[in-house]
């Protein structure tokens, strides 16, 4: 099978397009919000689109290995120091689940399933594969989620950028000429391998938390010592535009205005309880400002890593905050699911 087909060519170009008019128009993080907002648009316009497969799962492995490199025994022995903040994960997951699930149950008509799996700020693909298991619709579920995801992601930049003045133009590492390729050759290998090992234990997240752990193995130990250069997070940055914008290839009106319209009105409900809890981790001084709302945004994982990266926040508290969220709820929303089917 070929891996250049006609859709892929046709989200490759209109990915480009995207990209190439946020340079122009000097919007943050054009080759991530580019290929997004293109995307999303030709697909309201009937363009059949297909994601990148296998090539953009690796190169999400660089968000990964990008993490890794930055764990240093001077970062572990911060990790204590996370603990306060990380408290407050697991209220936040309640909250946000007690909030969800009757506006996608009962506001929208969803059946339980599919609003449970919804309202959960999980993983995208996790909550897809638990949604259809318990009898979920799993086109919905990728429409909600890819929405929260778009959205989170989008404003996110601009706040950054009115409020706090980030410049999200800068380059996310060094160019790969003035690196050693020795070193870019171990983090390519540490992506790969790293992705394979995960895939085969069944770890979630393998394809960004693998390298993650095997990355950060060889810098603990001095064989890596460097993060990836800034030509390969851009082009990771791409990838994950397109994956996230062809969610929406063959939307139809209703799906338009049920399912992406229920997705626009969650995703403005976590901005304002993540907003809540960061003003909370912020004014009781656990963590710095732009670290915490970076934290308990619950956008995607890959995306909420590329933003931090860009904007040279704690990549080590930023991730554990997400790594908890992740997994408490797949660990307790398929449980907690089943006790909501038992009651009468």
């Amino acid at each position: 099978m070929k891996f250049l087909t006609a859709r892929r060519l046709t989200t490759f170009s209109v990915a480009g397009i995207g990209a190439v008019a946020f340079v122009l128009m000097g919007l943050p993080l054009p080759l991530l919000l580019g290929p997004m907002v293109a995307c999303l648009l030709a697909a309201l316009f009937g363009a059949r689109m297909q994601d990148a497969g296998v090539l953009g799962t690796f190169m999400r492995t660089f968000l990964g290995v990008a993490v890794g490199s930055s764990i240093t025994m001077e970062t572990l022995n911060q990790i204590p120091d996370f603990a306060a903040s990380l408290f407050f994960v697991p209220i936040f997951i309640a909250l946000i689940g007690a909030i969800g699930y009757p506006l996608f149950r009962f506001g929208f008509g969803f059946n339980h399933a599919t609003a449970w799996y919804a309202a959960m700020p999980g993983g995208l693909q996790d909550m897809l594969v638990f949604g259809e298991e318990a009898g979920g619709d799993p086109r919905a579920l990728s429409l909600i989620h890819a929405t929260r995801i778009l959205v989170i992601v989008t404003v996110a930049p601009l706040v950054m950028v009115a409020y706090w003045g980030v410049d999200l133009t800068q380059a996310p590492g060094r160019p790969a000429t003035e690196m050693d390729p020795v070193q870019i050759a171990l983090m390519v290998i540490a992506g790969l391998g790293g992705w394979k090992i995960a895939e085969k234990v069944g770890l979630f997240g393998a394809s960004i938390l693998g390298p993650m752990i095997l990355t950060a193995a060889l810098s603990l130990t001095g064989i890596i010592t460097t993060r990836p250069p800034a030509e390969i997070i851009w082009a990771a940055q791409f990838f994950i535009g397109i994956a996230v914008g062809v969610k929406y290839s063959g939307i139809t009106w209703r799906e338009l205005r049920i399912d992406v319209g229920a997705g626009v009105l969650y995703a403005a409900l976590l901005a304002l309880i993540s907003l809540g809890f960061f003003e909370l981790i912020h004014l009781t001084g656990v963590a710095p400002a732009l670290d915490a709302f970076l934290a308990f945004l619950p956008g995607g994982q890959a995306e909420m890593v590329v933003i931090a990266i860009i904007a040279g926040a704690d990549l080590a508290y930023v991730v554990s905050h997400h790594l908890l969220r992740i997994i408490l709820v797949i660990l307790l929303a398929p449980i907690v699911s089943h006790l909501f089917e038992k009651r009468p």
